[in-house]
């Protein structure tokens, strides 16, 4: 068995070049899901090679898919035919956008079983917006034991209003609904970007979703999907962290490849704070070299507004600005695994509830543990900002999120190295 060893950072470098963004994990993966819903062969484009996109590949073809790569990040996935209708816990508990795959089984084959999700370790991220969604639209669902039964007892038809904005449950109710002879109509659906891609490709396919961009989504069943080839759009999130990356190494950078009208919400708290942002249609140039940054203060929203994904990083970044900053995460709001090891960098963060109080002052090195994709994100921010040498453990969720991250780090200026996988032994 592999054991990932821990990236070790030397901060305090300044980040210089161009750094192209990754293509969208978070827009893949259901997208990938959202595959099995035709007969036919999909060529998708703009898939980063990260331990998410291989589960889901995993749990697809157990369902019945057969995927081959094609290049770096194209991949052909085809599923002829449903081969099982069930899900295991062993692969769910690893992901929760896994969870989404209920909708498309329900959508092609008329029956799911699928275990409760798992993912990352904070917060308690509930599936009752699902459940509900699929019940007023006709899903006939039990649950015991974890596992949820789900069955399509007539074409899905009506009307539901979503009581929270959630993506995961807009996509599998639209995925559920994208096969049949009825219509459904979601209200208060989410209009985040991943959400978007998804019925952008679903039309490709002939779908027949109106409505993409708002939050009133009209799904009306076609009967069959053909195959095609997609593009999935950049990663938003990496775009972030990296931009918050520059602003922490007072760095100018520029990312390439990017949505700048899917950043504008982190590219206005940045100029806030005193950071020059220039955009071109698919660049973004991030310029702190001035040294003298502002401290603000954050909260997080469903798309367009902050997101909840780049708050560790965010705090990371405030944490070396001078002043008093306040971050409160309003979508999972116990989104804070970060703050105790970012502590061990001598970063001055009180939390009250689901809030930050940051005090900017210098931070230092030290061995620190990732608990959570974003959080892991969040001390590589701080340790490239810092004086002296980071050890960061816990590679397995960074590498869920960020590809070759420590390889595409170094190419911009940074001291940023992760030895090759060791074999564990029976002792470790």
């Amino acid at each position: 068995m592999l054991q990932l060893t821990p990236m070790q950072i030397v901060g305090g470098r300044t980040l210089k070049g161009e750094y192209a963004v990754q293509p969208s994990k978070n827009a893949a993966l259901p997208i990938i899901v959202a595959s099995l819903l035709s007969r036919e062969p999909v060529r998708l484009h703009g898939i980063p090679r990260l331990s998410d996109i291989y589960t889901i590949l995993d749990i697809v073809t157990h369902l019945g898919t057969r995927h081959t790569w094609e290049g770096p990040n194209t991949l052909t996935l085809h599923t002829p035919d449903i081969l099982n209708t069930e899900t295991p816990y062993s692969l769910v508990s690893k992901m929760r956008a896994s969870f989404i795959v209920m909708g498309a089984l329900l959508s092609r084959a008329g029956e799911a079983t699928v275990s409760m999700p798992g993912g990352c370790a904070f917060g308690h991220r509930p599936v009752d917006q699902h459940v509900k969604a699929f019940r007023a639209l006709g899903v006939d669902l039990d649950e015991e034991g974890g596992n949820f039964e789900a069955r399509r007892v007539a074409p899905l038809g009506g009307r539901y209003v979503f009581e929270m904005l959630t993506v995961g449950a807009t996509q599998n109710a639209i995925l559920a609904a994208v096969l049949g002879t009825g219509q459904v109509v979601l209200e208060n659906a989410s209009i985040d970007t991943d959400v978007v891609d998804m019925i952008g490709f679903l039309n490709s396919l002939g779908a027949n979703i109106e409505g993409a961009g708002t939050h009133t989504l009209v799904v009306t069943g076609v009967a069959s999907l053909r195959g095609g080839e997609y593009t999935v759009i950049p990663d938003r999130i990496e775009a972030g962290t990296l931009m918050i990356a520059a602003a922490a190494t007072r760095s100018h950078l520029t990312l390439t490849g990017v949505r700048p009208d899917h950043m504008r919400a982190l590219s206005m708290k940045l100029t806030e704070m005193g950071v020059s942002i220039l955009e071109t249609d698919d660049t973004l140039s991030v310029n702190a070299t001035s040294g003298v940054l502002l401290p603000t203060d954050i909260t997080t929203g469903s798309f367009p507004g902050f997101p909840t994904d780049i708050q560790p990083q965010m705090s990371a970044l405030l944490a070396t600005v001078p002043g008093t900053s306040v971050v409160t995460d309003g979508v999972y709001t116990d989104r804070l695994t970060h703050v105790v090891e970012l502590h061990r960098m001598g970063a001055n963060i009180k939390v009250s509830g689901h809030t930050q109080t940051i005090q900017g002052a210098p931070l230092h090195g030290a061995p620190v543990k990732a608990a959570d994709i974003r959080a892991g994100a969040a001390l590589v921010v701080a340790a490239l900002a810092a004086e002296g040498e980071t050890t960061i453990d816990g590679m397995v969720y960074i590498n869920r999120g960020y590809e070759r991250f420590a390889e595409r780090l170094r190419a911009i200026g940074a001291s940023a190295v992760q030895p090759e996988p060791v074999l564990a032994t029976a002792m470790d």
